[in-house]
Protein backbone atom coordinates (compact mmCIF):
# COMPACT_ATOMS: atom_id res chain seq x y z
CA UNK A 1 0.00 0.00 0.00
CA UNK A 2 2.80 2.30 0.88
CA UNK A 3 4.52 1.40 -2.40
CA UNK A 4 1.32 2.17 -4.30
CA UNK A 5 1.07 5.63 -2.73
CA UNK A 6 4.68 6.35 -3.61
CA UNK A 7 4.08 5.22 -7.19
CA UNK A 8 1.08 7.50 -7.56
CA UNK A 9 3.05 10.42 -6.10
CA UNK A 10 5.97 9.67 -8.41
CA UNK A 11 3.74 9.50 -11.49
CA UNK A 12 2.03 12.71 -10.45
CA UNK A 13 5.43 14.43 -10.14
CA UNK A 14 6.46 13.21 -13.57
CA UNK A 15 3.17 14.44 -15.07
CA UNK A 16 3.56 17.88 -13.47
CA UNK A 17 7.16 18.14 -14.65
CA UNK A 18 6.15 17.07 -18.16
CA UNK A 19 3.41 19.70 -18.27
CA UNK A 20 5.80 22.29 -16.90
CA UNK A 21 8.39 21.57 -19.57
CA UNK A 22 5.67 21.65 -22.22
CA UNK A 23 4.57 25.09 -21.04
CA UNK A 24 8.12 26.37 -20.73
CA UNK A 25 8.94 25.02 -24.15
CA UNK A 26 6.10 26.83 -25.89
CA UNK A 27 7.14 28.62 -29.07
CA UNK A 28 5.25 31.45 -30.76
CA UNK A 29 5.76 33.30 -34.02
CA UNK A 30 5.13 37.01 -34.63
CA UNK A 31 5.34 39.08 -37.80
CA UNK A 32 5.52 42.89 -37.67
CA UNK A 33 4.96 44.86 -40.88
CA UNK A 34 6.29 48.41 -40.80
CA UNK A 35 6.51 51.64 -42.79
CA UNK A 36 7.95 55.09 -42.10
CA UNK A 37 8.16 58.54 -43.67
CA UNK A 38 5.49 57.81 -46.25
CA UNK A 39 4.64 61.53 -46.29
CA UNK A 40 1.21 60.60 -47.69
CA UNK A 41 2.65 58.96 -50.83
CA UNK A 42 -0.39 56.72 -50.86
CA UNK A 43 -0.48 56.00 -54.61
CA UNK A 44 1.77 53.89 -56.79
CA UNK A 45 4.12 56.33 -58.50
CA UNK A 46 6.81 55.49 -61.07
CA UNK A 47 8.57 58.82 -60.62
CA UNK A 48 8.83 58.67 -56.82
CA UNK A 49 9.25 54.88 -56.77
CA UNK A 50 6.25 54.42 -54.46
CA UNK A 51 4.30 51.15 -54.29
CA UNK A 52 1.37 52.86 -52.54
CA UNK A 53 -0.94 51.78 -49.76
CA UNK A 54 -3.23 49.65 -51.95
CA UNK A 55 -0.45 47.17 -52.75
CA UNK A 56 0.83 47.31 -49.18
CA UNK A 57 -2.65 46.39 -47.95
CA UNK A 58 -2.70 43.34 -50.21
CA UNK A 59 0.70 42.18 -48.98
CA UNK A 60 -0.22 42.68 -45.33
CA UNK A 61 -3.52 40.83 -45.79
CA UNK A 62 -1.62 37.92 -47.36
CA UNK A 63 0.62 37.88 -44.30
CA UNK A 64 -2.38 37.83 -41.98
CA UNK A 65 -3.76 34.81 -43.81
CA UNK A 66 -0.42 33.01 -43.54
CA UNK A 67 0.47 33.95 -39.96
CA UNK A 68 -1.58 33.79 -36.79
CA UNK A 69 0.13 36.75 -35.07
CA UNK A 70 0.62 39.87 -37.21
CA UNK A 71 1.06 43.56 -36.39
CA UNK A 72 1.31 46.65 -38.61
CA UNK A 73 3.23 49.70 -37.31
CA UNK A 74 3.97 53.16 -38.73
CA UNK A 75 7.03 55.11 -37.55
CA UNK A 76 5.73 58.56 -38.40
CA UNK A 77 5.63 61.46 -40.89
CA UNK A 78 2.37 60.02 -42.10
CA UNK A 79 -0.42 62.61 -42.31
CA UNK A 80 1.23 65.36 -44.34
CA UNK A 81 3.05 65.82 -47.62
CA UNK A 82 0.85 65.31 -50.69
CA UNK A 83 -2.30 67.04 -51.83
CA UNK A 84 -4.39 63.92 -51.12
CA UNK A 85 -3.61 64.54 -47.44
CA UNK A 86 -2.99 68.26 -47.21
CA UNK A 87 -6.30 69.47 -48.59
CA UNK A 88 -8.25 67.49 -45.96
CA UNK A 89 -5.54 67.87 -43.29
CA UNK A 90 -4.79 64.17 -42.88
CA UNK A 91 -8.33 62.78 -42.73
CA UNK A 92 -7.91 60.66 -45.87
CA UNK A 93 -4.75 59.08 -44.46
CA UNK A 94 -6.48 58.24 -41.18
CA UNK A 95 -9.31 56.53 -43.06
CA UNK A 96 -6.94 54.51 -45.28
CA UNK A 97 -4.81 53.33 -42.36
CA UNK A 98 -7.94 52.28 -40.48
CA UNK A 99 -8.91 50.16 -43.47
CA UNK A 100 -5.42 48.62 -43.33
CA UNK A 101 -5.88 47.79 -39.61
CA UNK A 102 -2.85 49.76 -38.46
CA UNK A 103 -1.99 48.81 -34.88
CA UNK A 104 -0.09 51.94 -33.82
CA UNK A 105 1.69 55.03 -35.06
CA UNK A 106 4.35 57.22 -33.52
CA UNK A 107 4.25 60.91 -34.35
CA UNK A 108 6.81 62.29 -36.77
CA UNK A 109 7.80 65.93 -36.72
CA UNK A 110 5.69 66.63 -39.84
CA UNK A 111 2.63 65.06 -38.24
CA UNK A 112 2.46 68.26 -36.17
CA UNK A 113 2.22 70.45 -39.30
CA UNK A 114 -1.53 71.00 -38.97
CA UNK A 115 -1.22 71.97 -35.30
CA UNK A 116 -2.14 70.25 -32.05
CA UNK A 117 -5.87 70.84 -32.33
CA UNK A 118 -5.94 68.98 -35.63
CA UNK A 119 -3.80 66.17 -34.16
CA UNK A 120 -6.41 65.72 -31.47
CA UNK A 121 -9.11 65.51 -34.14
CA UNK A 122 -7.08 62.99 -36.13
CA UNK A 123 -6.57 60.90 -33.01
CA UNK A 124 -10.31 60.96 -32.33
CA UNK A 125 -11.18 59.79 -35.84
CA UNK A 126 -8.46 57.08 -35.96
CA UNK A 127 -8.88 53.57 -34.59
CA UNK A 128 -5.16 53.27 -33.80
CA UNK A 129 -3.21 55.03 -31.03
CA UNK A 130 -0.57 57.75 -31.40
CA UNK A 131 2.41 56.70 -29.26
CA UNK A 132 4.87 59.22 -27.78
CA UNK A 133 6.48 58.28 -24.47
CA UNK A 134 8.83 61.29 -24.41
CA UNK A 135 6.18 63.92 -25.11
CA UNK A 136 4.63 66.01 -22.34
CA UNK A 137 3.11 69.42 -21.66
CA UNK A 138 4.91 72.28 -19.97
CA UNK A 139 1.97 72.79 -17.62
CA UNK A 140 1.87 69.12 -16.62
CA UNK A 141 -1.55 68.47 -18.12
CA UNK A 142 -2.21 65.26 -20.00
CA UNK A 143 -1.85 65.32 -23.78
CA UNK A 144 -5.23 64.20 -25.15
CA UNK A 145 -3.97 62.76 -28.44
CA UNK A 146 -1.07 60.51 -27.36
CA UNK A 147 -0.25 57.67 -25.01
CA UNK A 148 3.12 56.28 -23.92
CA UNK A 149 2.63 52.68 -25.00
CA UNK A 150 0.18 49.97 -25.96
CA UNK A 151 0.03 46.26 -25.13
CA UNK A 152 -1.40 43.73 -27.58
CA UNK A 153 -2.12 40.13 -26.66
CA UNK A 154 -1.92 37.28 -29.12
CA UNK A 155 -2.40 33.55 -28.71
CA UNK A 156 0.80 32.54 -26.95
CA UNK A 157 2.55 35.89 -26.58
CA UNK A 158 2.12 39.53 -25.55
CA UNK A 159 3.69 42.55 -27.28
CA UNK A 160 4.38 45.98 -25.79
CA UNK A 161 4.99 48.94 -28.12
CA UNK A 162 6.09 52.40 -26.93
CA UNK A 163 6.65 55.52 -29.01
CA UNK A 164 9.55 57.97 -29.27
CA UNK A 165 9.27 61.36 -30.99
CA UNK A 166 12.34 63.26 -32.15
CA UNK A 167 13.14 66.33 -30.02
CA UNK A 168 14.01 67.97 -33.35
CA UNK A 169 10.24 68.43 -33.77
CA UNK A 170 10.62 71.59 -31.69
CA UNK A 171 12.20 73.23 -34.74
CA UNK A 172 11.34 70.83 -37.59
CA UNK A 173 7.73 71.92 -37.70
CA UNK A 174 6.49 75.47 -37.30
CA UNK A 175 7.14 76.45 -33.65
CA UNK A 176 3.52 77.56 -33.22
CA UNK A 177 2.47 73.94 -33.84
CA UNK A 178 4.28 72.70 -30.73
CA UNK A 179 3.71 75.56 -28.29
CA UNK A 180 3.51 74.28 -24.72
CA UNK A 181 5.01 70.88 -25.53
CA UNK A 182 8.17 69.34 -24.10
CA UNK A 183 10.09 66.80 -26.16
CA UNK A 184 11.96 64.85 -23.50
CA UNK A 185 15.15 62.82 -23.64
CA UNK A 186 14.29 59.68 -25.67
CA UNK A 187 16.82 57.58 -23.76
CA UNK A 188 15.21 58.39 -20.40
CA UNK A 189 11.72 57.83 -21.80
CA UNK A 190 12.79 54.49 -23.27
CA UNK A 191 14.28 53.37 -19.94
CA UNK A 192 11.02 54.21 -18.16
CA UNK A 193 8.87 52.49 -20.79
CA UNK A 194 10.96 49.31 -20.77
CA UNK A 195 10.86 49.26 -16.97
CA UNK A 196 7.04 49.31 -17.10
CA UNK A 197 6.66 46.86 -19.97
CA UNK A 198 9.34 44.23 -19.52
CA UNK A 199 7.56 42.20 -16.83
CA UNK A 200 4.20 42.42 -18.62
CA UNK A 201 5.12 41.34 -22.14
CA UNK A 202 7.19 38.86 -24.13
CA UNK A 203 8.31 41.31 -26.82
CA UNK A 204 9.24 45.00 -26.35
CA UNK A 205 9.12 47.22 -29.44
CA UNK A 206 10.14 50.87 -29.68
CA UNK A 207 8.24 52.67 -32.44
CA UNK A 208 10.65 55.50 -33.04
CA UNK A 209 10.86 58.65 -35.13
CA UNK A 210 14.47 59.41 -34.22
CA UNK A 211 16.45 58.05 -37.15
CA UNK A 212 20.13 57.19 -37.34
CA UNK A 213 21.50 60.38 -38.93
CA UNK A 214 24.87 61.59 -37.68
CA UNK A 215 23.42 65.10 -37.71
CA UNK A 216 20.89 64.31 -34.97
CA UNK A 217 21.56 64.71 -31.26
CA UNK A 218 19.30 61.78 -30.36
CA UNK A 219 19.13 58.66 -32.53
CA UNK A 220 17.68 55.19 -32.32
CA UNK A 221 21.24 53.88 -32.35
CA UNK A 222 21.85 55.80 -29.12
CA UNK A 223 18.70 54.37 -27.55
CA UNK A 224 19.78 50.83 -28.46
CA UNK A 225 23.26 51.44 -27.05
CA UNK A 226 22.08 52.89 -23.75
CA UNK A 227 18.82 51.06 -23.00
CA UNK A 228 18.69 47.31 -22.52
CA UNK A 229 15.56 45.22 -22.88
CA UNK A 230 14.30 46.50 -26.26
CA UNK A 231 13.91 43.65 -28.72
CA UNK A 232 13.11 45.72 -31.79
CA UNK A 233 13.22 49.39 -32.83
CA UNK A 234 10.98 50.24 -35.78
CA UNK A 235 12.53 53.50 -36.86
CA UNK A 236 11.90 56.51 -39.09
CA UNK A 237 12.90 60.15 -39.64
CA UNK A 238 16.26 59.72 -41.42
CA UNK A 239 14.73 57.84 -44.39
CA UNK A 240 17.39 55.11 -44.40
CA UNK A 241 16.94 51.80 -46.16
CA UNK A 242 18.29 49.22 -43.70
CA UNK A 243 18.11 46.14 -45.88
CA UNK A 244 18.96 43.45 -43.34
CA UNK A 245 18.34 45.35 -40.15
CA UNK A 246 21.04 46.69 -37.85
CA UNK A 247 21.81 44.90 -34.60
CA UNK A 248 23.01 47.22 -31.84
CA UNK A 249 23.80 45.36 -28.63
CA UNK A 250 20.80 43.03 -28.35
CA UNK A 251 18.37 45.34 -30.17
CA UNK A 252 17.45 45.06 -33.83
CA UNK A 253 16.83 48.38 -35.65
CA UNK A 254 14.79 48.40 -38.87
CA UNK A 255 13.79 51.18 -41.24
CA UNK A 256 12.00 51.05 -44.61
CA UNK A 257 13.32 54.06 -46.51
CA UNK A 258 10.68 56.60 -47.50
CA UNK A 259 7.60 57.39 -49.63
CA UNK A 260 6.25 53.77 -49.54
CA UNK A 261 9.13 52.57 -51.69
CA UNK A 262 9.47 49.59 -49.35
CA UNK A 263 7.28 47.58 -47.04
CA UNK A 264 9.27 46.18 -44.16
CA UNK A 265 8.49 43.12 -42.10
CA UNK A 266 10.19 41.41 -39.19
CA UNK A 267 9.64 37.77 -38.23
CA UNK A 268 10.23 36.99 -34.56
CA UNK A 269 10.28 33.70 -32.69
CA UNK A 270 9.46 33.79 -28.98
CA UNK A 271 10.46 30.90 -26.72
CA UNK A 272 9.92 30.80 -22.97
CA UNK A 273 8.87 34.44 -22.97
CA UNK A 274 12.00 35.67 -24.78
CA UNK A 275 12.83 36.48 -28.39
CA UNK A 276 15.03 33.66 -29.66
CA UNK A 277 15.18 34.66 -33.32
CA UNK A 278 14.56 37.88 -35.25
CA UNK A 279 14.66 38.21 -39.03
CA UNK A 280 14.17 41.60 -40.78
CA UNK A 281 13.07 41.83 -44.43
CA UNK A 282 12.21 44.53 -46.95
CA UNK A 283 9.88 44.24 -49.93
CA UNK A 284 10.96 46.79 -52.56
CA UNK A 285 8.48 48.33 -54.94
CA UNK A 286 10.06 46.57 -57.94
CA UNK A 287 9.08 43.22 -56.43
CA UNK A 288 5.39 44.20 -56.31
CA UNK A 289 4.67 44.71 -60.01
CA UNK A 290 2.36 41.68 -60.10
CA UNK A 291 0.67 42.44 -56.77
CA UNK A 292 -2.99 43.38 -57.11
CA UNK A 293 -4.13 46.58 -55.45
CA UNK A 294 -6.58 46.31 -52.59
CA UNK A 295 -10.00 47.23 -53.95
CA UNK A 296 -11.24 49.29 -50.99
CA UNK A 297 -8.03 51.30 -50.61
CA UNK A 298 -8.00 52.03 -54.35
CA UNK A 299 -11.60 53.23 -54.23
CA UNK A 300 -10.95 55.55 -51.29
CA UNK A 301 -7.92 57.06 -53.03
CA UNK A 302 -9.94 57.49 -56.23
CA UNK A 303 -12.79 59.18 -54.36
CA UNK A 304 -10.51 61.63 -52.50
CA UNK A 305 -8.57 62.50 -55.65
CA UNK A 306 -11.80 63.15 -57.53
CA UNK A 307 -12.94 65.54 -54.82
CA UNK A 308 -9.58 67.35 -54.92
CA UNK A 309 -9.25 67.41 -58.69
CA UNK A 310 -10.97 70.74 -59.26
CA UNK A 311 -8.19 72.37 -57.25
CA UNK A 312 -5.14 70.32 -58.16
CA UNK A 313 -5.65 69.99 -61.93
CA UNK A 314 -5.48 73.69 -62.78
CA UNK A 315 -2.42 74.45 -64.93
CA UNK A 316 -0.34 77.41 -63.75
CA UNK A 317 2.41 77.32 -66.38
CA UNK A 318 5.09 75.24 -68.05
CA UNK A 319 8.68 74.28 -67.46
CA UNK A 320 11.14 73.63 -70.28
CA UNK A 321 13.31 71.49 -67.99
CA UNK A 322 12.84 69.03 -65.17
CA UNK A 323 12.79 70.86 -61.84
CA UNK A 324 15.03 69.01 -59.38
CA UNK A 325 13.57 68.76 -55.89
CA UNK A 326 15.02 65.37 -54.94
CA UNK A 327 15.58 65.12 -51.18
CA UNK A 328 19.23 64.16 -51.45
CA UNK A 329 19.94 67.11 -53.76
CA UNK A 330 18.05 70.02 -52.18
CA UNK A 331 19.60 69.13 -48.80
CA UNK A 332 23.21 69.02 -49.99
CA UNK A 333 23.60 71.53 -52.80
CA UNK A 334 22.14 74.03 -55.23
CA UNK A 335 19.31 72.83 -57.50
CA UNK A 336 17.40 74.54 -60.27
CA UNK A 337 14.11 74.15 -58.38
CA UNK A 338 15.69 75.70 -55.28
CA UNK A 339 16.80 78.60 -57.48
CA UNK A 340 13.32 78.98 -59.00
CA UNK A 341 11.61 79.05 -55.61
CA UNK A 342 14.01 81.55 -54.06
CA UNK A 343 13.96 83.74 -57.18
CA UNK A 344 10.16 83.83 -56.87
CA UNK A 345 10.43 84.78 -53.19
CA UNK A 346 12.97 87.55 -53.83
CA UNK A 347 11.00 88.89 -56.78
CA UNK A 348 7.73 89.00 -54.85
CA UNK A 349 9.10 91.12 -51.99
CA UNK A 350 11.89 92.89 -53.92
CA UNK A 351 14.66 92.12 -51.44
CA UNK A 352 18.43 91.88 -51.62
CA UNK A 353 18.39 88.13 -51.13
CA UNK A 354 16.22 85.11 -50.39
CA UNK A 355 16.88 81.95 -48.44
CA UNK A 356 14.69 78.91 -47.85
CA UNK A 357 15.39 75.57 -46.21
CA UNK A 358 15.95 72.61 -48.49
CA UNK A 359 13.81 70.47 -46.21
CA UNK A 360 10.77 72.53 -47.22
CA UNK A 361 11.11 71.36 -50.83
CA UNK A 362 9.44 67.98 -51.04
CA UNK A 363 9.31 66.85 -54.68
CA UNK A 364 10.51 67.39 -58.24
CA UNK A 365 8.41 68.52 -61.23
CA UNK A 366 8.63 66.88 -64.65
CA UNK A 367 9.23 68.89 -67.80
CA UNK A 368 5.98 70.18 -69.30
CA UNK A 369 2.80 71.56 -67.79
CA UNK A 370 2.84 72.52 -64.10
CA UNK A 371 -0.38 72.12 -62.13
CA UNK A 372 -1.40 73.59 -58.81
CA UNK A 373 -1.28 70.10 -57.36
CA UNK A 374 2.37 69.71 -58.33
CA UNK A 375 3.32 73.03 -56.75
CA UNK A 376 1.46 72.15 -53.56
CA UNK A 377 3.28 68.81 -53.50
CA UNK A 378 6.63 70.61 -53.81
CA UNK A 379 5.71 73.15 -51.10
CA UNK A 380 3.16 71.36 -48.91
CA UNK A 381 3.60 73.12 -45.58
CA UNK A 382 1.42 76.17 -46.07
CA UNK A 383 4.25 78.54 -45.13
CA UNK A 384 3.89 82.26 -45.70
CA UNK A 385 6.53 84.48 -47.28
CA UNK A 386 8.08 87.39 -45.44
CA UNK A 387 11.01 89.78 -45.71
CA UNK A 388 13.27 90.43 -42.74
CA UNK A 389 16.19 92.77 -42.13
CA UNK A 390 19.49 91.13 -41.24
CA UNK A 391 23.02 92.31 -40.66
CA UNK A 392 25.68 90.87 -42.92
CA UNK A 393 27.12 89.07 -39.91
CA UNK A 394 23.76 87.39 -39.18
CA UNK A 395 23.31 86.48 -42.83
CA UNK A 396 26.71 84.82 -42.86
CA UNK A 397 25.82 83.06 -39.60
CA UNK A 398 22.63 81.76 -41.25
CA UNK A 399 24.58 80.33 -44.17
CA UNK A 400 27.10 78.82 -41.75
CA UNK A 401 24.27 77.17 -39.85
CA UNK A 402 22.74 75.96 -43.11
CA UNK A 403 25.84 73.96 -44.09
CA UNK A 404 26.75 72.87 -40.55
CA UNK A 405 25.47 69.32 -41.01
CA UNK A 406 26.77 68.80 -44.55
CA UNK A 407 27.10 66.19 -46.07
CA UNK A 408 24.22 64.78 -43.99
CA UNK A 409 20.93 65.28 -45.83
CA UNK A 410 19.42 67.63 -43.25
CA UNK A 411 16.53 69.97 -44.02
CA UNK A 412 18.34 73.08 -42.80
CA UNK A 413 20.55 73.21 -45.92
CA UNK A 414 19.87 76.56 -47.64
CA UNK A 415 18.64 77.30 -51.14
CA UNK A 416 19.36 80.92 -52.05
CA UNK A 417 18.74 83.78 -54.46
CA UNK A 418 20.75 87.02 -54.74
CA UNK A 419 23.53 85.23 -52.83
CA UNK A 420 26.61 83.35 -53.88
CA UNK A 421 28.76 81.59 -51.30
CA UNK A 422 31.49 79.01 -51.07
CA UNK A 423 32.06 76.59 -48.22
CA UNK A 424 34.46 73.89 -47.12
CA UNK A 425 32.45 70.81 -46.21
CA UNK A 426 35.46 69.22 -44.52
CA UNK A 427 36.08 72.13 -42.14
CA UNK A 428 34.76 72.18 -38.59
CA UNK A 429 31.15 73.40 -38.32
CA UNK A 430 31.22 77.11 -37.54
CA UNK A 431 34.15 77.69 -39.88
CA UNK A 432 32.87 76.30 -43.15
CA UNK A 433 31.66 79.35 -45.07
CA UNK A 434 34.57 80.86 -47.00
CA UNK A 435 33.28 83.72 -49.15
CA UNK A 436 29.86 85.37 -49.55
CA UNK A 437 28.55 87.79 -52.14
CA UNK A 438 25.16 89.53 -52.11
CA UNK A 439 24.00 91.18 -55.32
CA UNK A 440 27.44 90.58 -56.79
CA UNK A 441 29.21 92.50 -54.00
CA UNK A 442 31.22 90.97 -51.16
CA UNK A 443 29.20 90.62 -47.98
CA UNK A 444 29.69 93.49 -45.53
CA UNK A 445 29.21 92.14 -41.98
CA UNK A 446 28.17 95.59 -40.74
CA UNK A 447 25.70 96.37 -43.53
CA UNK A 448 21.98 95.65 -43.30
CA UNK A 449 20.29 93.47 -45.92
CA UNK A 450 16.67 92.64 -46.70
CA UNK A 451 16.15 88.90 -46.98
CA UNK A 452 13.01 87.04 -48.01
CA UNK A 453 12.40 83.79 -46.13
CA UNK A 454 9.46 81.73 -44.92
CA UNK A 455 7.61 82.06 -41.62
CA UNK A 456 8.92 78.68 -40.44
CA UNK A 457 12.53 79.88 -40.63
CA UNK A 458 11.61 83.34 -39.32
CA UNK A 459 10.29 81.67 -36.16
CA UNK A 460 13.64 79.91 -35.71
CA UNK A 461 12.62 76.72 -37.49
CA UNK A 462 15.39 74.30 -38.49
CA UNK A 463 17.57 76.06 -35.92
CA UNK A 464 17.76 79.44 -37.69
CA UNK A 465 17.73 81.31 -34.38
CA UNK A 466 19.38 84.38 -35.94
CA UNK A 467 16.12 85.01 -37.84
CA UNK A 468 13.87 84.95 -34.78
CA UNK A 469 14.49 88.52 -33.60
CA UNK A 470 15.01 90.08 -37.02
CA UNK A 471 12.41 92.77 -37.82
CA UNK A 472 9.83 91.90 -40.48
CA UNK A 473 9.75 94.57 -43.17
CA UNK A 474 7.24 93.04 -45.63
CA UNK A 475 4.92 90.07 -45.89
CA UNK A 476 3.25 88.16 -48.73
CA UNK A 477 0.96 85.19 -49.08
CA UNK A 478 1.62 81.47 -49.05
CA UNK A 479 4.93 80.28 -50.44
CA UNK A 480 3.16 77.97 -52.90
CA UNK A 481 1.03 80.90 -54.09
CA UNK A 482 4.13 83.05 -54.62
CA UNK A 483 5.73 80.30 -56.69
CA UNK A 484 2.59 79.72 -58.79
CA UNK A 485 2.32 83.44 -59.50
CA UNK A 486 5.98 83.60 -60.57
CA UNK A 487 5.66 80.54 -62.83
CA UNK A 488 2.54 81.98 -64.47
CA UNK A 489 4.28 85.30 -65.13
CA UNK A 490 7.49 83.75 -66.46
CA UNK A 491 6.33 80.60 -68.24
CA UNK A 492 7.90 78.66 -69.70
CA UNK A 493 10.45 78.62 -66.90
CA UNK A 494 13.89 77.09 -67.44
CA UNK A 495 16.00 77.65 -64.32
CA UNK A 496 19.57 76.42 -64.18
CA UNK A 497 22.17 75.85 -61.50
CA UNK A 498 24.48 78.86 -61.58
CA UNK A 499 27.17 78.32 -58.99
CA UNK A 500 25.24 80.06 -56.22
CA UNK A 501 26.43 77.44 -53.73
CA UNK A 502 29.89 76.00 -54.23
CA UNK A 503 31.40 73.27 -52.04
CA UNK A 504 35.17 73.62 -52.20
Amino acid sequence: MKFKKLSIAFLTLILVMTLSFTILGQEAELRIYHVNDVHSRVEEDDYAGSMGYAKMATLIDEGRREKANVMFLDAGDTFHGQTIANINEGEAISHILDLMDLDALTLGNHDFNYGQERLEELDYMSNFPFLAANLSKEDGEEIPYTQDYMIKEFDGLTVGVFGLVTPETAYKTHPKNVEGLVFGNPVTAAENAVSELRDQVDVVVALSHLGISEGSEYTSTMVAEEVSGIDLIVDGHSHNVIEEGMMVNDTMIVMAGEYSKYLGYVDLTVENGEVSNISPNLIPREDTMDVEKDYMISKVVERVNRANETITSQVVGRTAVELNGARGNVRTGETNLGNLITDAMRSKLDTDAAITNGGGIRASIDQGEITQGEVITVLPFGNTTMAIELSGADLRAALEHGVSEYPATEGLFPQVSGIKFTFDGDAEPGNRVQQVWVGGEKLDPDAMYTVTTNDFMKAGGDGYSMFADAPIVKEAGGLEEVLMEYIEANAPVAPETEGRIVAE
